[in-house]
């Protein structure tokens, strides 16, 4: 491929010698988890079974990256609403993702494993909306046109916090009611107040959907710190963007993965992207949040960071690429800029330093040396580097000696391989 304007990094090599690279894992015991989705998903929703009318349109909301059993807690309440006596149907809650288009979020939706054989009911999706309403600064608070239309909605989101913004209520299920069932134009209007303002502008807009009268209430889920279901739990319709969805985010906090180093000079992102975080990369996994207005983490603090490489389930959207620091010239390939820049403008100031391009080397050995050379460490033998295979697994990493060594001082590490070189002709070395 001819990468225009950076052809001129070609052979651009900083000078050094990568440090070896132990694999180490972090002991997780105990982990809340639920072994059969279906039944949990199942069993959370007869509180709701006295609401359910006979033939009533129920639309199913989905629509969020990263959720591990996404598709079986989806196909599950479908059932149920089926066996209750509904229709159900899915409608995508994506906001502006998809490149702001009914087919680019019924793609997303596929490559989520969601599709109409998977889930059992029809999937219809819109860019239309109604406006509901208005917030009290004017702001109008805009819902997708078909569960407008519908029946009932059942909201169906992973609870856990925001990577922008930390508040009462975060990511969850009113983020979807307010955000993902606003489609381009409601996520774009909220967006535009600041991010500041996006935690009390979500819940407000979400109360403003409920008071309709058409949410039937909502089905949150809970991970663990393996990104497995730790919970599934229905939330009615009055406690969402309340006292009941803040107590989940509050569980959903204390289970979240982190690394388990505070200070790193160099960190190794394999892959970034929409299905691992809507940051691209989780913010409260990497310590950077990088929004005007929006105080950054105490930890964990890391000097530099490279990524490597943009998941074939974000469709080309990069964003929160600019969030890493080094990046090899193969992403230039993988981008959308289409689809990430419109995501970057409905996002706002969440958009505005994270859609940023990294500086660009030729090659994944470059860019980790490029990363190495930029992170203040004087002499690599102290080099505190950790590779990751993305944001949703930082309990698995591969260490360079200086992190190696307090590994062996902590009960909550164990080493699971022998040393090797971290890149092997230029690319990445197999994990």
């Amino acid at each position: 491929m001819n990468w225009g304007p950076f052809e001129g990094i070609r052979g651009l090599r900083p000078a050094g010698v990568i440090p070896q690279a132990t694999p180490i894992r972090r002991l997780l015991p105990d982990l809340p988890a639920v072994d059969d989705p279906a039944a949990a998903t199942h069993t959370a929703l007869e509180p709701l079974r006295v609401q359910i009318q006979p033939g009533a349109r129920i639309a199913v909301t989905a629509g969020s990256r990263g959720i591990h059993d996404l598709v079986p807690v989806v196909r599950a309440a479908v059932e149920w609403l089926k066996a209750a006596g509904a229709d159900p149907f899915v409608v995508p809650a994506m906001g502006s993702h998809g490149g702001a288009t009914a087919d680019g979020q019924r793609e997303m939706l596929a490559g989520l494993g969601i599709t109409p054989s998977s889930v059992g009911c029809p999937i219809e999706a819109t860019m239309e909306t109604v406006v509901v309403g208005k917030l009290d600064d004017g702001t109008p608070v805009h819902h997708d046109a078909i569960a407008a239309a519908a029946d009932g909605v059942l909201v169906i989101n992973r609870v856990k916090p925001h990577t922008d913004f930390h508040g009462a209520i975060e990511s969850g299920l009113a983020k979807i009611l307010a955000i993902g069932l606003g489609n381009h134009a409601g996520a774009a209007a909220l967006h535009a107040g600041g991010i500041p303002s996006l935690g009390s502008s979500i819940e407000a807009a979400a109360r403003v959907v409920v008071a309709q009268g058409k949410i039937l209430g909502g089905l949150g889920i809970l991970e663990n710190a393996l990104e497995h279901t730790a919970a599934v739990e229905f939330v009615p319709a009055d406690g969402i963007a309340g006292a009941a969805e803040h107590a989940l985010l509050q569980r959903a906090g204390s289970l979240l993965g982190r690394l388990p180093f505070d200070e790193l000079d160099v960190l190794v992102v394999d892959e970034l992207g929409k299905d691992k975080s809507g940051a691209g990369m989780d913010t409260n996994v990497i310590g950077r949040c990088w929004v005007h207005g929006i105080p950054e983490f105490e930890s964990p603090s890391i000097a530099a960071i490279s990524v490597h490489s943009l998941s074939e389930a974000s469709h080309g959207n990069a964003s929160g690429l600019g969030l890493a620091d080094v990046m090899p010239a193969r992403i230039l390939e993988q981008i959308d800029l289409q689809a990430s820049y419109v995501n970057a403008l409905t996002s706002g100031a969440g958009g505005a330093r994270r859609s940023r391009l990294p500086m660009v080397m030729e090659d994944d050995e470059a860019a980790v040396l490029a990363a190495i050379t930029m992170c203040g460490r004087r002499d690599w033998s102290e080099l505190r580097l950790a590779r990751i295979k993305d944001t949703l697994s930082p309990h698995e990493l591969l260490v360079t000696p200086a992190l190696l060594a307090e590994a062996g001082d902590r009960f909550d590490l164990e080493i699971t391989g022998a040393a090797g070189e971290l890149t092997v002709d230029g690319k990445l070395s197999p994990w």
